[in-house]
């Protein structure tokens, strides 16, 4: 039977609401279909309103592997900070993969919500059994990827995470408004990189097209199988927790992508990909799901660097962890011992 849930963060809940009382199947249906009427009404369910189970299993598993991707996301560009070509695009970068540190906090904070622990959403990440992005385990070979990563993936991004803005579940698309803004620096970014290239010289040309060519068929693949093998889409939408299909999504941003890469005299690695007057959309070439498949599977180029690499931070992290939890039980201590406030009060603690 489907349960409440309330804050975990937030002290002193008087109650969950009249709603939330059980006594049968007959009252579990009727509270179903008051928080299907909600969702309806396009009115937000609350962290302590009623939800079915289902509805809130499905908000976990999305919410921390987005939250997995923002972290895991870090590791690729991370990589480039040091090589960066000029001090300008050092501090740009720096920023941006502090950007996507602070995303993946603020939905770690948003799945809470949803009563999972944030320790139990990073240890599934770290064993290897939550998902995040595919497309994160793909090499950055050259300088190119950071703006092919900008312009493609952080735009495929912005394409399935605007909607999202108008999720059901308040403080899920509260968190993406500001996400979403931030996303889209990083897109500006990642395209003025490449327009720089692809204006530069014939090596940098070539460096921008190769970026294009190992980028666009991962970034295509970001907005999930198609809707006739997706599990979840059909009921994400009736609960509104997508607004649109992956296929409708993917769609979108190829229309919209197409013509930028023609803008930089780039060449889109589709041979089949052509305007139709008669739909108004391109028309694109058969994805290759094996692909897809294999590397969400765990076998893609850098599936275990990624998950090693955040392993190792980790483990690294470990004291910095144990020394924060110290201090504050030394705190809470101090604070409950009689006599302490005045001290306490004086900042000396």
């Amino acid at each position: 039977m489907p349960r409440c849930r309330g804050f975990m963060y937030t002290q002193g809940l008087d109650s969950l609401g009249k709603e939330c009382v059980h006594t049968g199947t007959r009252d579990t249906a009727a509270l179903e279909a008051h928080f299907q009427g909600k969702v309806d009404a396009d009115e937000k369910i609350e962290p302590k309103d009623w939800m079915p189970e289902a509805y809130r299993q499905t908000l976990v598993r999305q919410i921390s592997q987005h939250a997995h991707s923002e972290i895991v996301g870090m590791l690729p560009e991370g990589n480039w900070i040091s090589r960066a070509p000029t001090l300008r695009r050092k501090a740009v970068l720096i920023a941006k993969v502090q950007d996507e540190g602070g995303h993946g906090m603020y939905l770690y904070s948003a799945a809470e919500t949803l009563g999972i622990e944030r320790e139990q959403m990073l240890e599934q990440l770290l064993a290897g059994t939550a998902k995040y992005s595919s497309i994160f385990n793909y090499p950055t070979l050259t300088w190119a990827d950071i703006g092919a990563i900008g312009w493609l993936v952080d735009g495929a991004a912005i394409m399935n995470q605007i909607p999202i803005c108008r999720c059901s579940y308040g403080p899920y698309a509260r968190a993406m408004v500001r996400i979403c803004k931030e996303e889209s620096f990083h897109q500006r970014q990642g395209f003025e990189i490449m327009l720089v290239l692809a204006r530069g010289t014939a090596g940098q040309q070539a460096m921008a097209q190769d970026a294009l060519n190992r980028w666009w068929w991962p970034s295509i693949m970001m907005f999930g199988p198609s809707d006739t093998e997706s599990k979840h889409t059909a009921q994400s939408m009736r609960w509104k927790i997508k607004r649109f299909t992956n296929d409708e999504l993917r769609q979108k941003f190829i229309d919209i992508t197409a013509p930028q890469a023609k803008f930089l005299g780039l060449q889109i690695p589709d041979p089949d990909l052509a305007w139709d007057e008669a739909t108004q959309h391109f028309k694109f070439g058969q994805i290759d799901w094996s692909e897809f498949q294999a590397v969400l599977k765990g076998n893609g180029p850098c599936n275990r660097e990624r998950l090693e690499a955040r392993r190792s931070a980790h483990e690294n992290g470990r004291w910095v962890r144990e020394a924060a939890a110290a201090h504050a039980a030394k705190q809470r201590g101090r604070q409950a011992a009689p006599g302490n406030n005045a001290l306490l009060e004086g900042g000396f603690a």
